[in-house]
């Protein structure tokens, strides 16, 4: 297993888990790879497991009636991945996760992180703050497309995703950002001249 100390830092940086509880919730986990272009989950499919994302780069995202396809959300290691809304309501999954690159990801059921949460305060802890701070970056995505121009979205881009850029086809950094490839090729002229 890609180093489970890694997985455990990364949690209990949102919120710290027992040895007891670790070691149960190793017991199911299960470490696959994805290779680029493969999905976590597809659309119509329904989740049943949350993925930690230890290696790699992850985009969610949709395709319109017109067959465009949109990124939604960018996922880079560490990182939690997997259909929440699926999961939570059942529902077939409506926006896919495809690796980008080469990706690691443990995943864990969600029936094995239900049942330590019923038995476990610690756990349904973890799983509140996880909601919560998937909550917090939902709001501020949306803001910062609404209220911000392209090249203030591209410099927290930057920021946020340091190094993702080297890794990944601009079109995909472009579709995240909400802008077309050629204007942030014109975004990244310009700020390269500014240097």
């Amino acid at each position: 297993m890609h180093s489970i100390e890694e997985i455990q830092k990364f949690l209990n940086n949102i919120s710290s888990l027992n040895a007891e509880l670790w070691a149960l919730l190793f017991t199911h986990a299960k470490e696959i790879e994805l290779k680029k272009n493969e999905y976590f989950i597809k659309e119509g499919e329904v989740s049943r497991e949350i993925g930690i994302l230890t290696k790699g780069i992850v985009r969610s995202f949709y395709v319109t009636n017109e067959g465009k396809e949109y990124n939604k959300t960018l996922f880079a290691a560490p990182s939690i991945i997997g259909s929440y809304v699926s999961l939570i309501t059942g529902q077939p999954n409506r926006l896919p996760q495809q690796a980008l690159t080469d990706c690691l990801v443990t995943k864990i059921p969600l029936s094995i992180i239900e049942k330590l949460s019923a038995e476990h305060i610690e756990m349904e802890r973890l799983r509140r703050k996880i909601a919560e701070h998937f909550f917090v970056l939902k709001e501020k995505r949306e803001l910062e497309i609404a209220l911000l121009d392209a090249e203030k979205r591209y410099v927290i881009f930057r920021k946020e995703f340091s190094g993702v850029e080297q890794l990944i086809p601009q079109y995909h950094i472009a579709s995240y950002l909400g802008i077309s490839a050629t204007q942030l090729s014109r975004i990244r002229k310009k700020m390269s001249r500014a240097l």
